[in-house]
């Protein structure tokens, strides 16, 4: 039971900790391990006694606790979630609900569309000068799009006959 408990500990030991060996584990890790296991219920345990708990079971200048200080965490945390039960049984039942838990991912993040997004980035209920930024498939048209771009062929702007002096002089 031990051992099963062990790689769930290292698995959460190294979830988001790019240079964690997976030896040790710091309070982020250990509460959220606490969440998804169903260790922290909300009523007999909560965060504030998870948090409790680290700090009592850490040495006192570290960040992480080792995997024989997390065993104390759950003694102490078994006794606080099944009352009445022997703390052999209370960490018997506390490694039956870490059982082959991995780190959860899923609705950690998640992109948010309100009503009002869709319909402010929708560029063909664009107007005005902000509607010549976009052609008609919504791609932006860059550069072009925010500036007016001068004719610098060397004709006032307006001639209706640019390009041509070279035809009319050749008589």
């Amino acid at each position: 039971m031990a051992s099963e408990a062990e790689g769930t500990f290292q698995r959460f030991a190294v979830f988001g900790e790019s240079s964690s060996s997976g030896t040790e584990m710091n309070n982020k890790n250990f509460s959220k391990l606490c969440k998804d296991c169903g260790i922290m219920d909300g009523k007999t345990v909560t965060s504030t006694d998870v948090d409790i708990v680290f700090s009592k079971v850490k040495a006192k200048n570290a960040r992480t606790i080792t995997f024989q200080q997390f065993q104390e965490a759950m003694k102490e945390l078994g006794q606080k979630r099944f009352k009445g039960k022997s703390p052999d049984e209370a960490l018997e039942n506390i490694y039956r609900l870490m059982e082959g838990k991995d780190p959860a991912t899923t609705g950690v993040t998640k992109a948010t569309t309100v009503g009002g997004v869709s319909r402010l980035t929708d560029t063909s209920k664009y107007t005005g000068t902000h509607k010549e930024c976009f052609d008609e498939s919504g791609k932006g048209k860059g550069i072009a799009g925010r500036e007016d771009v001068t004719d610098s062929s060397g004709y006032v702007s307006g001639y209706k006959g640019a390009g041509t002096y070279d035809k009319k002089g050749s008589r």
